[in-house]
């Protein structure tokens, strides 16, 4: 036995090392050593067939497909056994054995200690008795979006899929049903891109909080869900070599097979990571995933992966950066994403949540794409596999303005400069909502073959929409205007290329939508 609990709950008293904490871990998924190494043999061989190496020189020779270019918008969930207890957010299996927190106040109030009921013990009530991914896939289709990335396992450590080096799934649990499997046949067959999101690596120490009071964390018998569920306790006392707690090989081995597993299953167009892979001790397997996920892409003539990740976790080149919920506040040349939820407190369902407008989803889409970006937007389903009304709508709003001014959207790539206009967007991650509403003077530019698409994020109050970077001091004399269009509007727009600018009459009646598209086409 390792941990041993004291006398006090403040914490518990080790003894031995955080290595051995891992070995409680290790011993106790060992039933599963064949098929993690037989995973792992796979990723070898095949990155030894391939045209990728699992070096970083090798990864820079990676291309962004042209389709996830052109799609420019994709759904995110986040649904698991923190949507049971609904509340505060998905972090919620951490914070339950946080001291202090409202949710380990709530967790002690609505279920017990957590000596008594643990984490765990939300599994039987999580049914996903009202699921219906082909009823989900149609509504993402309904969106707009081009591309679906559910959250395969999250930080808790509960694999939504068929996971074959565990057993703590939904297949094998809760459910009993592979929820994203599932999910992956609906969602093709509405034509959409499959992703995959791993947030696996986190749970290396998600749950060390637990170890800090008398929890069920500290029983070695739920060891291989929980563990190694390593503390700042441990981390002390361990060298970190720039680490955010102590990460063993063994585990790192793990998530490869993980990961892997879910490539060579579901086929993944899309490998979405959260923050940590970017740990030095992740990342001799952070290359060998990445290039075994290329290489298995390409088998049969198939079209490379995707790979999103976040801050400084991989090389420029060798995939795609991902900025959460915010943004760039100028034109990136090399492709990127931002992730962000519709909820404005959670990415899980919690109950008496508030969410962004429609309007508010388009304007940074327009904003995002126009900067050479994509925009992956989550929804946090009810444990019982019901999305909110609410939800439902605003994605059906977002879905009605991309069928008018879609043109303006897909398939686009940025013009020389983003856009023009007062507002001004605050670059970087968790900025989403620090920008100002934008305004009528607020235009972002897009081109698609002979077309310059101009979108205003706001409706004029004078009938006439004026576009400075169109006139003719910004574009020269020689570049003419030959036509304007309103898309959804029927009858060509009467304008007037200036020196200040490009003014075009607008119709009486406002489209009544969220911005409004201007296609354009120069000389």
């Amino acid at each position: 036995m390792v941990w041993t609990q004291a006398a006090s709950v403040d914490a518990p008293t080790v003894s031995e090392t955080p290595v051995s904490i891992d070995q409680v871990w290790q011993n106790a998924s060992a039933k599963y050593d064949a098929a993690r190494a037989a995973l792992l043999q796979g990723v070898d061989r095949t990155n030894a067939e391939g045209p990728f190496r699992p070096d970083w020189e090798s990864l820079q020779n990676y291309k962004v497909p042209e389709w996830y270019m052109d799609a420019k918008f994709g759904i995110f969930i986040h649904w698991g056994l923190y949507s049971v207890p609904a509340f505060a957010n998905e972090w919620y299996p951490r914070n339950m054995y946080n001291q202090g927190t409202d949710e380990y106040k709530h967790h002690i109030a609505t279920y017990g200690t957590q000596d008594k009921f643990g984490y765990k013990d939300f599994i039987p009530v999580f049914k996903a008795e009202k699921y219906d991914p082909a009823a989900w896939a149609r509504l993402f289709k309904e969106s707009g979006a081009r591309y679906v990335v559910p959250v395969f396992e999250h930080h808790d450590g509960f694999a939504m899929y068929d996971c074959g080096v565990s057993d703590w799934t939904a297949a094998k649990m809760g459910p009993h049903r592979d929820l994203w499997g599932d999910l992956a046949k609906a969602v093709r067959a509405e034509g959409l891109h499959l992703g995959a999101s791993s947030h696996r690596v986190e749970h290396n120490f998600f749950l060390g909080l637990g170890r800090t009071i008398p929890s069920d964390i500290n029983d070695p018998k739920y060891a291989d869900f929980y563990g190694p569920a390593h503390s700042w306790l441990e981390a002390k006392n361990t060298p970190l070599n720039n680490d955010f707690t102590y990460v063993s090989k063994a585990w790192t081995d793990d998530w490869l097979a993980r990961s892997a597993e879910i490539v060579e299953k579901y086929h993944p167009d899309i490998m979405y990571f959260d923050w940590w892979i970017g740990q030095a001790s992740v990342r001799e397997n952070l290359t060998r995933f990445a290039s075994f996920y290329y290489n298995e892409s390409l088998k049969g003539g198939g079209t490379v992966g995707v790979i999103n990740y976040k801050d400084y976790a991989m090389n420029d080149h060798s995939a795609v950066l991902d900025i959460e919920r915010g943004q760039l506040a100028a034109i990136r040349p090399l492709y990127w994403q931002t992730d962000t939820s519709i909820s404005d407190k959670s990415w899980g369902y919690i109950q008496n949540d508030t969410f962004k407008s429609p309007q508010f989803i388009v304007h940074q889409l327009i904003d995002i794409v126009s900067k050479n970006g994509n925009l992956l937007l989550n929804i946090g389903p009810r444990s019982d596999g019901t999305i909110p009304d609410q939800v439902q709508q605003v994605l059906r709003d977002v879905g009605a303005w991309l069928k008018v001014n879609g043109d303006a959207i897909y398939g686009t790539r940025p013009w020389k400069i983003y856009g023009e206009g007062p507002t001004k967007v605050t670059e970087g991650s968790f900025h989403d909502t620090d920008t100002k509403p934008f305004t009528a003077e607020d235009f972002r530019f897009t081109k698609k073959g002979g077309a310059l698409y101009a979108i205003e994020l706001g409706w004029p109050t004078n009938q006439e929409a004026v576009i400075h970077s169109l006139g003719h001091t910004a574009l020269g004399d020689a570049t003419k205007i030959r036509s304007v269009d309103l898309l959804g509007f029927n009858s060509k727009l009467v304008f007037e290329q200036r020196d200040d600018g490009l003014h075009i009459r607008l119709p009486e009646q406002s489209p009544e939508e969220y911005a409004y598209s201007f296609r354009i086409v120069l000389n």
